[in-house]
């Protein structure tokens, strides 16, 4: 008689599960996902191919993997073997280098290191990474280094107003 009513749920209910839905909200992407996602825009740029290319190679839209890149939504298995597929590479390579350091006690990844590898993992330093070995001249690395690091402290300054 009663037992139809049971499966509705109450207001109260109702209540509890939208806050359990905004507290995920709230969180942000998980963790793995955002170091997955990464590793697949290092990936594809590294192999010189665009988001489109890699949507269409494996039937999505490019929209779709720009959020799998930034993490905000998160890949399937059988899409992440499709995507270690395009890209040439295992499905371990995605997973490479995230938690490594949890096991180890005593250590932990400074700031210095933390900063460094984000910036690696972005349009420009992938690019620095890959164009920067290929200057043969000694000299010329140096003075870019020097040049990089003048342009680093001139933004730790702050402006001073022309008059």
């Amino acid at each position: 008689m009663g037992g139809a009513a049971a499966c509705v749920p109450s207001a109260k209910e109702k209540q509890e599960a939208k806050l359990d839905e905004n507290s995920k909200a709230d969180r942000g992407p998980n963790p793995v996902d955002l170091h997955v996602g990464a590793r697949v825009r290092m990936r594809r740029k590294f192999l010189g191919m665009s988001q489109e290319g890699l949507a269409d190679t494996i039937d999505l839209t490019f929209q779709q993997v720009q959020k799998y890149e930034r993490g905000s939504n998160r890949i399937s298995a059988s899409k992440l073997y499709e995507i270690s597929r395009a890209l040439k590479a295992p499905v371990s390579y995605f997973f490479e280098g995230y938690g490594e350091s949890e096991g180890v006690e005593g250590f932990s990844e400074s700031e210095s290191e933390q900063f460094v590898h984000g910036f690696l993992m972005t349009t420009e330093g992938i690019e620095l990474a890959e164009a920067f070995p290929r200057i043969r001249n000694a000299k010329h690395r140096r003075r870019i280094l020097e040049l990089v690091r003048a342009l680093a402290e001139e933004d730790d300054t702050p402006d001073i107003v022309a008059r």
